[in-house]
């Protein structure tokens, strides 16, 4: 993907004049000499360094500012503090399921995934047709199987974990995630972070460990450790985590090349069965013992709406943006909880929260600097031009042609701006 390169102009001289009495031989008068004619201004060739290659041009702040100024930006940004606050709605219906004597970790989740599969297996088969659905599931079956595993195993050990250690060591665990998401984007996908980036997510990191100290300085993130097991909740927690961070790099690649409702479909319909059987096993008990009447009913309802409006906005938010910056937003969620904790659990904000949930939308920003107007939207993995992507919505491969059809104009001619891609 080639930057948008402001060039300066040059004077050069287009046509030769070759003057009066040109053409007269050497027996005759001498011949005039040539002259040049009227010069015009054109763009000037790159410079060249001594090996022939083409000097970049220097960035200028404008350019290093150029996606902060898309709806784009803005976008992701909103879409991704909406998910965080998904999961802090999903944790704050949990809890109140364990107050009402309801704690059944697989079995809940469940109920998200059936209605996953009943929107969007419906509506890939609507799309497909029968025929070729199946033949999707013969074809790349084994690799959404993949997918869905990764997302049951990562929900599953870290509620596991909870039930073991601190809340504070599960939340600093949970980091690990990150650094799985950009090893494996790093090593597997290619993709090359750009040093505000790496930035970006320390800054974030930095905010949500403020948010923990302010956490613990309040002692609402005990938790109790009294069995002597909260070596065991730690592995879990390292665990869950690690399946997530597998779970979302796999996702983005797959929604960059496929329907955004193929991959939810899929991911839904081989869940409802891996996490089907894996509640049948662990939660079978729990089930039996566990509290049923109208709250607990209108919980889990709750817990599965949010959580099935979750799962159908994060692979937009990877179209548009990436698996990391999908990480980065959810560190918001402690804030956001402490907010509803107010309402519901009587909760008391420190005045550290503030400083901190600002320090990590700081980091938002921070890793977009000098990013081009496409973002990360333009996936590493797909091409210079994204020719191996989908032209699907949020996809840099749709954004591209749209751009090149309004820079053609109505006569066809060549637009004033070209995107510019880090």
């Amino acid at each position: 993907m080639s930057h948008f390169k402001e060039t300066d102009t040059a004077v050069r001289a287009t046509s030769i004049d070759p003057g009066r009495g040109y053409g007269t031989n050497t027996s005759g008068s001498s011949q005039a000499p040539l002259e040049h004619g009227d010069p015009e201004i054109v763009e000037a060739s790159p410079e060249r360094h001594v090996d022939g290659s083409e000097a970049q041009p220097k960035k200028t702040w404008r350019s290093k500012f150029a996606y902060f100024k898309t709806k784009d930006f803005w976008f992701i940004l909103a879409l991704g503090q909406i998910l965080a606050i998904c999961i802090t709605g999903t944790n704050t219906l949990t809890t109140l399921l364990v107050i009402e004597g309801t704690s059944i970790p697989a079995f809940q989740t469940l109920f998200n995934y059936v209605l996953l599969n009943l929107i969007y297996t419906s509506y890939t088969i609507y799309q497909y047709g029968f025929k070729k659905w199946t033949r999707l599931l013969l074809k790349d079956g084994w690799k959404y199987i993949i997918l869905a595993f990764f997302d049951v195993e990562g929900n599953y050990f870290t509620v596991l974990a909870y039930r073991y250690t601190t809340i504070l060591s599960a939340q600093l665990i949970n980091f690990w995630a990150i650094v799985v998401v950009v090893a494996l984007s790093f090593f597997l996908l290619r993709v090359r972070y750009h040093w505000a980036q790496i930035l970006g997510i320390f800054v974030c990191i930095g905010g949500m460990g403020i948010l923990l100290g302010s956490d613990h300085l309040t002692g609402s993130n005990g938790g109790d450790i009294s069995s002597g097991n909260q070596l065991k909740g730690d592995l879990f927690a390292l665990l869950g985590a690690t399946c997530y961070g597998l779970c979302n790099v796999y996702e983005e690649w797959f929604v960059s090349g496929r329907p955004l409702y193929e991959v939810i479909g899929q991911l839904g319909f081989w869940a409802t069965i891996i996490n089907g059987v894996q509640a049948g096993i662990f939660d079978r008990q729990a089930f039996r013992s566990a509290t049923w009447n109208g709250k607990v009913g209108g919980y889990l309802t709750g817990y599965t709406l949010i959580l099935t409006l979750f799962y159908t906005l994060v692979p937009i938010l990877y179209r548009f943006a990436s698996a990391a910056f999908q990480n980065i937003s959810l560190l918001t969620g402690n804030f956001w909880g402490v907010i509803i904790g107010i309402r519901v659990f009587h909760y008391r904000v420190h005045w550290m929260y503030p400083i901190a949930f600002t320090l990590i939308m700081v980091g938002h920003f921070v890793y977009y600097l000098g990013k081009g107007v496409l973002g990360e939207a333009a996936k590493a993995w797909l091409g210079e031009n994204q020719e191996k992507g989908i032209d699907g919505f949020g996809s840099a491969k749709r954004r591209m042609r749209k751009m090149q059809q309004s820079e053609a104009g109505p006569r066809g001619g060549e637009g004033v701006e070209g995107a510019g891609v880090v």
